[in-house]
């Protein structure tokens, strides 16, 4: 169907009712220009008010309706009109609809607003998508590489103290293994693999002594402060680890020379007291040897500092020892009770009778082996004095009904050493 103009058909008009003002609309020059290339022109007029015709209803005034006039040049196509007709259409199916109550002042729709973009991570603005664990991965992901050019410089700068480092607690490791070993093979311990260790340990401490000998690092074992200038933070925390791993050479040394001893004159039990009570008094040593260097870097202070620094010095030197003579006495419980088991032995039990061997199999649930030296416990289970001791070493109650025998776990008389850093 063609659309034809409005003076040779007027009842062909259609109304459109808006939601805007009864004003007249009407295009800019670029619509009209495009609706004009196109062959069609649309004017948009509100309608006159008449009379109704009789028998119709009477117009609302308030209607607010409009006349679209549709012309188009001669010689278009149908299909061209047809398809215009369909997008004229189209639009008044869409503003047809009654708004009466959109007659105030146009507001825009929320749902239409766009909603701000999110802030960008790389302008350093936190973003609400991601957490803050997740944008401090990314922070240290950008800053990998300028953080491995950083440590690198600082290995270069310190590789001497380093090698040192990694140098004693590797010895430290592979020592303190060998002697837990040769401990638990009791009488069938290596005497050669013992001498060994013991030179092993002594060339270890000289080489390191002899390197850094104008330091005078063999100081801290007596308690004096050694000869380094300037006396910084990090030279204070490099000569107490040093200082610390040569006392657990020192003690470990002596260990070795307890399982030298022909097993005649030391038998397992007397051993493992004497190992325990040198770790006790080795770890006692690693407590007190830092004092005096702490001390003298906390009482160090610089001329531009005056009278407030010296004074401030003295203060934190003064904390420092009344927190370290605390901490001493609380080790030294600890110490007592090592003397005490040591002077009077560890009753773990009473001697077994040949009818009570008897009665339990004559064969010891530890070493599943014949009894040596039968003990009964309180719970009247047997072992072997050699068997329970070790056991004890480790656990304070019995292997089979778990029964509670001894109030404290005596773990040094095992041969090992703590791997404790002790740096204050």
């Amino acid at each position: 169907m063609k659309l034809r103009d409005q003076n040779d058909r007027p009842d062909s008009r259609r109304a459109l009712q808006l939601r805007y003002s009864p004003a007249v609309m009407q295009p800019n020059s670029s619509e009209r220009g495009a609706h004009e290339g196109n062959g069609l022109s649309l004017n948009l007029q509100p309608e006159p008010t008449r009379p109704p015709a009789p028998g119709a209803a009477a117009a609302s005034p308030e209607s607010n309706e409009v006349r679209v006039n549709m012309t188009s040049k001669p010689g278009e196509s149908g299909g061209g009109a047809s398809s215009r007709r369909s997008r004229v259409n189209s639009h008044s199916h869409t503003h047809s609809q009654p708004h009466s109550h959109n007659r105030g002042p146009h507001h825009s729709n929320p749902e239409a607003e766009l909603e701000p973009p999110d802030s960008d991570l790389d302008s350093g603005e936190p973003s609400s998508s991601f957490s803050e664990l997740r944008c401090l991965f990314r922070w240290l992901q950008k800053s990998l590489p300028f953080l491995v050019i950083i440590c690198a410089k600082l290995v270069v700068q310190h590789a001497l103290g380093l090698a040192v480092g990694v140098g004693l607690f590797t010895t430290f490791l592979y020592v303190n293994k060998n002697i837990q070993t040769q401990v638990f093979l009791q009488d069938r311990h290596s005497k050669l693999q013992c001498v060994w260790l013991l030179v092993f340990l002594t060339s270890s401490t000289l080489l390191l002594y002899y390197t850094f000998f104008s330091e005078t690092l063999h100081y801290c074992l007596i308690f004096l402060s050694p000869t380094i200038e300037p006396l910084g933070f990090w030279e204070v925390l490099w000569t107490v680890g040093i200082t610390n791993f040569i006392i657990k050479f020192l003690f470990m040394g002596i260990k070795c020379l307890i399982l030298l001893m022909p097993s005649s004159l030391v038998n397992y039990k007397t051993q493992g007291r004497w190992v325990m009570l040198s770790e006790e008094l080795g770890q006692a040593h690693q407590a007190t040897a830092p004092v005096p260097l702490w001390f003298r870097y906390l009482v160090t202070y610089q001329e531009v500092d005056g009278t407030p620094g010296l004074t401030l010095g003295v203060l934190l030197a003064l904390l420092y020892l009344i927190m370290k003579l605390l901490g001493l006495y609380g080790q030294s419980t600890s110490i007592l009770k090592t003397v005490r088991v040591f002077l009077n032995g560890e009753h773990t039990g009473t001697a077994a009778t040949r009818s009570q061997c008897s009665e339990a199999g004559d064969v010891c649930p530890i070493c599943q082996g014949e009894y040596r030296d039968p003990r009964v416990l309180l719970c009247q289970h047997i072992f072997c004095d050699d068997c329970i001791a070790l056991w004890f070493n480790r656990e304070k109650s019995c292997p089979l009904c778990r029964t509670v025998i001894t109030e404290k776990v005596y773990k040094w008389r095992d041969g090992a050493t703590s791997p404790h850093l002790q740096i204050y």
